[in-house]
């Protein structure tokens, strides 16, 4: 069973030669791509300079979605994993990603075609839903695995904070969130999700676990299979990976996603909505407190509203762009063009 390790990056030279130092050190068996953003900071030339990087895909758009994409196109594994250039892996990741994996001394009566991917856990952007069609948790345990995901564990003053797995139940789906920054799927599951969607800039990762579970695949979560922040860096400074998105695209993907994937729906508004107000909450109470200027509160309210109602518009028009159940018309297949230059070490 072959892995491939998908690495975006975008001006992070120092933090990606440590994680590449962690895969040389504890996966050296793996087939690592590179997609390097328009980097700016000699990240190109570091890595041609090192011969433990198969493949280094240059692109010049700063959408992580396209670089996982872009990575993805050019891995060829039955494993594709993708993983922070913040952070670097953990003595047993490997092992943790290997273990009882289709293929991988697996049990031939539940080894399916269909298989899914980890992951770390992540923040709740969608609450669990119980309207809908209910199906039984013995039918959501059938489903076949497409990803497999593990903890980031944060170095702290206090000790290691470690990120735990999050499942909510949205109109009668079992949805498993993936951390995009350590997770990996089966190039099967990859395919028929048909990658990232491109459209977003930020939640790529909780728009693809949205698309994983309509498809009927399960998110299999490995606490072994573990990574953490590089100490003498600390988390990347790139959306999706690390930084606080802006207000008004938190709010255009959230909108986007939970339209696309169910629809002009009224619990999508009310969703949506409700959590535009809890944020409303929190920030008037910190200008309340003096922490924070009504004008950037209202500001940020512009925004919010601004990025609701173009997400919820975007996200009505893809949902009946691509009407099968992979909701993901800007998708891998979508585009042939991402690559400005490819550099393949494999021959």
């Amino acid at each position: 069973m072959d892995i491939s390790v998908v690495i975006p990056t975008l001006n992070g030279r120092e933090r990606l030669a440590a994680c590449l130092d962690s895969l040389v050190e504890r996966a050296p068996d793996v087939e690592t791509v590179v997609a390097n953003g328009p980097s700016a900071d000699g990240t190109s030339g570091m890595v041609r300079d090192r011969d433990d990087v198969d493949v280094l895909v240059e692109l010049d758009e700063r959408n992580v979605n396209v670089a996982r994409n872009a990575g993805a196109a050019r891995a060829s594994g039955d494993i594709i994993a993708f993983l922070g250039d913040e952070l670097v892996v953990a003595e047993g990741w490997l092992d943790a990603l290997r273990d009882r994996m289709p293929g991988v001394d697996s049990d031939p009566e539940t080894e399916t075609g269909k298989q899914v991917a980890t992951d770390g856990g992540a923040s709740a952007d969608e609450h669990s839903e119980s309207d809908g069609d209910e199906k039984s948790e013995a039918a959501a345990d059938e489903r076949p695995v497409g990803a497999f995901s593990g903890p980031t564990n944060r170095q702290l003053r206090a000790g290691l904070a470690t990120e735990e797995v999050e499942t909510r139940r949205i109109k009668g789906r079992s949805v498993t969130y993936v951390n995009p920054r350590n997770v990996a799927f089966t190039q099967v599951a990859l395919n028929e999700i048909d990658g990232f969607d491109e459209y977003l800039e930020v939640g790529g990762a909780r728009d693809a676990a949205h698309r994983l579970a309509a498809t009927g695949y399960e998110v299999d979560w490995r606490p072994g299979m573990a990574v953490r922040f590089d100490p003498e860096h600390g988390p990347s400074t790139r959306a999706d990976g690390g930084e606080e998105a802006e207000w008004r695209w938190r709010y255009r993907s959230l909108a986007y996603r939970l339209a696309k994937n169910y629809g002009p729906r009224p619990t999508v508004a009310y969703r949506v909505c409700r959590h535009a107000l809890d944020d409303a909450w929190t920030g008037l109470r910190e200008v309340g407190r003096g922490e924070g200027r009504p004008s950037v509160w209202l500001g940020n309210g512009r925004d919010v509203a601004l990025g609701m109602g173009r997400g919820l518009a975007d996200g009505i028009r893809a949902r009946y762009r691509d009407r099968d159940p992979r909701r993901n018309p800007n998708g891998l297949s979508s585009r042939t063009n991402r690559a400005v230059t490819v550099f393949d070490r494999r021959g």
